[in-house]
């Protein structure tokens, strides 16, 4: 510990940097002691991010990964002396199509998780840029809410089919909305629709990821918001944490900020992947080299991970909360706007 269940690399990810083995090189200098290698899956050509296919096909997409997962097994080996890799993907859920890559991945390779995601509603990407959610809204009907409504339909269909062991960045969904930082229990129908896809991790014994990624987009908690945690937590839910790290400047990068959440929340555990053999039962019967091992958070707070990555585990050490912005009437003025982030895909 400190750890994380969600990165990726330039190497096999357009829309990052550095290579794997940096990657990895950077989280043992800064004193992780788990570390998750997630690249994406591949995706139909229909489903190519604007000039993707100056350079892909789907064919290339699919031996990148192939690719990724080799040299993830070399380094694996290389650095099991000092940090422990494990090696899974992040799925997509765009159309029927998703479905059969995903059970083709797990079938193929020996993996030890993968991070269940939901990036499209009504096929648009939600995350790549503003012009391309507002074409995604546009068909939900043109509403903020409505769209929210249909991403967890779509997020509660992929959790049913796939059954993730971890759940990537549970409210990607208000990224790029008018109001990110605003509270989904004011939109009630969007609220309930929440509830039930957290039951039903919680019944499955899914693990619910703390992404850090929404932080370094400006806004001003976690993946997912802590009034969603608060919720999964009464449940039972079980929590991890996330760097979903595209590049070494992000690996580990604001979990002082997290932990503020997570606090905020009052989750006094965190759980990491470990060997199975280490007297832990696996958690999941596709991935039975692995278990889940509980960590409490006050433990966590006395690693070296904080000075190491010169951050800090104290109260008070992340970014100041400002009054929390409501969905209708009158919105404060952050100095925020979701156009204006750059292109950078979870």
């Amino acid at each position: 510990m400190p750890f994380s269940h969600h990165s990726h690399s330039g190497q096999f990810c357009g829309h990052a940097t550095n290579t794997l083995e940096e990657v990895v090189q950077d989280a043992i200098s800064k004193g992780m002691t788990t570390f998750c290698l997630t690249e994406h899956i591949h995706r139909d050509r229909i489903d190519f991010y604007p000039k993707e296919e100056d350079k892909h096909t789907p064919e290339t997409l699919a031996q990148l990964y192939d690719d990724f997962y080799h040299e993830a097994q070399r380094l694996r080996e290389a650095y099991a002396d000092k940090i422990q890799i494990f090696i899974g993907f992040e799925s997509e859920w765009i159309r029927d199509s998703s479905l059969e890559i995903v059970q083709g991945l797990l079938a193929k390779y020996d993996l030890d998780l993968f991070v269940g995601s939901v990036h499209h509603v009504h096929h648009w990407p939600i995350d790549y840029d503003t012009p391309m959610y507002h074409n995604a809204r546009e068909v939900a009907g043109g509403s903020d809410e409505q769209l929210f409504a249909d991403y967890f339909d779509a997020q509660y269909a992929m959790l049913q089919a796939l059954k993730p062991p971890v759940v990537g960045h549970f409210d990607l969904i208000r990224l790029k909305s008018d109001e990110p930082d605003g509270r989904f229990k004011l939109w009630l129908f969007v609220w309930e629709k929440i509830l039930r896809n957290l039951k039903f991790v919680a019944e499955y014994g899914g693990v619910l990821e703390l992404n850090s990624s929404s932080l370094r987009k400006r806004m001003r908690e976690a993946y997912p918001q802590v009034e969603i945690c608060k919720e999964f937590r009464s449940m039972g839910g079980r929590f991890t944490l996330s760097d979903d790290s595209h590049g070494i400047d992000q690996v580990g990068l604001n979990y002082g900020k997290v932990l503020e959440c997570i606090k905020k929340a009052g989750i006094a555990e965190l759980c990491h992947l470990v060997p199975a053999m280490d007297g832990v039962d696996a958690h999941d019967s596709r991935f039975p080299n692995v278990a889940w091992k509980t960590v409490s958070v006050s433990e966590l707070e006395t690693h070296p991970f904080w000075k190491l990555s010169g951050q800090s585990s104290s109260p008070g050490s992340g970014v100041k909360h400002a009054a929390d912005p409501v969905r209708s009437g009158h919105v404060p003025d952050t100095g925020l706007e979701s156009s204006s982030l750059g292109i950078e895909l979870a």
